[in-house]
């Protein structure tokens, strides 16, 4: 871990006086690895937000979403996620291909806690765990580096209202987003994409 601060970092807590606090934050709350309290937080979770980088040092960041569990923690030192269609742009997934370096961010804004998860990251496209998620393209696994929870205090508490009805789920058809029905994008869909099935529900959210 004494490569967790760079000399940028160490620059502004000096200037501002934070190094101290700083120190004792890496020593008492970032970890390598997952406890059962962390594994409870990240499984009861929906929705989480991933940032990633490519080998320019570019960035991206993106939402994840899907049923409660959809984060496996798969032992104490691994999650894993499944991903879902897109927009057929891969530019997270892209990412990870290329570089490997993920930044995961779980928020629960009900109860106003969240938690970073970072760490390389790897795709599989013949995970074990794919028979757990419908039709899911690949398994993306993410080894712990760091974990450690962040201070809440600007969190917005908000109340969930509904859950996507886009997650795939077993045993019930899966609608297709309006965008893809569209005369402008729909002649460009992958050849086997459900959304040039006419009889497909379309839905707008």
């Amino acid at each position: 871990m004494s490569d967790f601060y760079h000399p940028d970092h160490r620059r502004l807590q000096e200037q501002f006086d934070t190094a101290r606090l700083a120190d004792r934050l890496q020593r008492e709350i970032v970890q390598d690895h997952i406890t059962e309290e962390d594994k409870a937080f990240i499984e009861n979770l929906d929705m989480f937000f991933i940032a990633t980088v490519d080998a320019h040092g570019r960035t991206n960041c993106s939402y994840k979403g899907g049923e409660p569990g959809f984060v496996r923690v798969v032992d104490e030192r691994m999650i894993a996620f499944p991903n879902y269609d897109g927009n057929g742009m891969y530019l997270s997934m892209g990412n990870v291909a290329q570089t490997a370096e993920v930044g995961l961010l779980f928020i629960d804004f009900e109860n106003q806690s969240r938690m970073r998860l970072n760490g390389p990251a790897t795709i599989h496209s013949s995970d074990e765990l794919l028979a757990l998620y419908p039709e899911a393209q690949f398994v993306v696994r993410v080894r712990v580096r760091e974990l450690f929870p962040n201070c809440p205090r600007y969190i917005h508490r908000m109340q969930r209202v509904a859950r996507s009805r886009f997650v795939p789920k077993a045993g019930c058809a899966t609608p297709v987003p309006r965008w893809k029905a569209g005369n402008w994008v729909s002649d460009t869909l992958p050849k086997n994409d459900p959304a040039r099935d006419r009889s497909k529900e379309v839905l707008d959210r």
